[in-house]
């Protein structure tokens, strides 16, 4: 596997300095604007910021990559991204960190978009599994050592602004340096919601339940930790604790996934006990507690297998010439709920304290789950599993054709409304 990485190798060391940089930077403005004694709703709203400009950034940037080139796009997004991190260490204000988040999450997508579309162009059909593993392992690992990088300086002062900055502008090195040929960018098509909703009605609500969820927790996990009394090392491990969950028990439920059935009781097992980990966590006096991170693990390992598992789900009812639209659709779902989930949370945590961000989870998990149920009353028989699933993460357009099953892996025909 590393060798058939080999020539991509330059374009994931430029992801994982990105990658680094970025959930090093997350993490300090939930930190820091709590500190700053700002209210639930603003920092919500801060947060929600990044997730409306990452959604904007899809419709956007493929126009600019393909009239300036990739190298010369991601220079643009890196050098955007650096300038807006140390813009926020020397504007502490939440209007310009509102603005700044906005500016922030349109160049991540854009940064995202012109290395998957990269490795995309690169793979080769026998390899195509392989790189995308990865590149998800990548994520994860980047994302996870980023957290480490806070106890390097007190988040009051400007110095951590100063390593986020250096790591968005240091992943444009060895991106520069790749002699990997520039391929043309491409919009992902989309499904018609109305289409996708009569095929997959519980994949749809997967993809926009999971978006209202995880991105509450990279949005307000951190301020929520640090509110709990959690400093520096302790605010990283417990964003740790739940990405690394993420990495480790995904493969084990996606493969559970696959053993045939209806993948919709797996969505509402899935869903149940997520719910359940956080309601436990919101309702028991766990702050500070080794209890606390082993449930975050555990939360982690459980939701963040919900977005992919709905994928699955969702493309073991298209037929094979829909996969790529049905996907596409449904990252844009995922998206759209990811802009509302930080402000929900952040409403809910100024109402009640911290631990509201548990009992957001909670909320909003346990509405999927019951809708997951409720779909399965009325429509007890379902395709069974057929799609292979692929652990990821929230990703863009353009890494889509790479997780997007061949013909020969999927039945011809579409299956019913489940």
């Amino acid at each position: 596997m590393m060798k058939r990485l080999l020539p991509i190798s330059s374009l994931l060391f430029g992801v994982a300095l990105l990658l680094a940089g970025n959930g090093l930077f997350g993490t300090l403005l939930g930190v820091r604007s709590a500190a700053e004694g700002w209210s639930g709703r603003t920092i919500g709203l801060m947060m929600s910021a990044y997730f409306a400009g990452f959604l904007l950034g899809t419709f956007v940037n493929p126009r600019i990559i393909t009239r300036v080139g990739h190298i010369r796009a991601f220079a643009i997004f890196a050098a955007l991204a650096s300038s807006a991190a140390l813009l926020q260490g020397l504007l502490v204000h939440p209007l310009a960190w509102l603005l700044l988040r906005l500016l922030t999450g349109i160049c991540l997508v854009g940064l995202y978009m012109v290395v998957e579309s990269w490795l995309n162009a690169q793979a080769e059909p026998s390899t195509r599994g392989q790189v995308f593993a990865g590149y998800m392992a990548v994520n994860f690992g980047g994302l996870a050592a980023g957290q480490t990088l806070l106890a390097l300086y007190p988040v009051q002062g400007f110095e951590l602004f100063g390593v986020a900055a250096m790591l968005l502008s240091l992943s444009l090195v060895p991106v520069a340096l790749t002699s990997v040929a520039q391929p043309t960018v491409t919009q992902a098509p989309h499904l018609s919601l109305r289409a996708l909703y009569t095929l997959a009605p519980v994949g749809i609500a997967g993809a926009v339940g999971s978006g209202l969820a995880l991105s509450a927790f990279w949005g307000m996990g951190p301020a929520a930790a640090q509110q709990l009394g959690f400093q520096g090392s302790g605010v990283a491990a417990f964003m740790s604790a739940a990405i690394l969950g993420g990495a480790l028990l995904q493969l084990p439920i996606g493969r559970w996934s696959d053993r045939g059935g209806d993948r919709r009781r797996v969505l509402f097992l899935l869903t149940l006990a997520s719910a359940a980990t956080a309601l436990g966590l919101f309702l028991l006096p766990l702050e500070r507690s080794l209890l606390l991170l082993g449930g975050m693990f555990l939360f982690g390992g459980l939701a963040f297998a919900i977005y992919p598992v709905s994928i699955a789900l969702t493309n073991d009812r298209l037929r094979p010439e829909d996969l790529l639209r049905g996907a596409g659709s449904l990252l844009l779902l995922h998206g759209a709920g990811a802009v509302l989930g930080p402000f929900l949370a952040g409403l809910l945590m100024e109402w009640l304290g911290p631990t509201a961000l548990m009992l957001h989870f909670a909320l909003m998990l346990g509405l999927l789950a019951t809708y997951a149920a409720w779909r399965l009353w009325i429509s007890p028989q379902g395709p069974e599993a057929h799609t292979p699933f692929q652990p990821m993460v929230r990703t863009t357009p353009a890494a889509l054709e790479l997780i997007a099953p061949t013909t020969e892996d999927t039945t011809p025909e579409a299956g019913p409304a489940a």
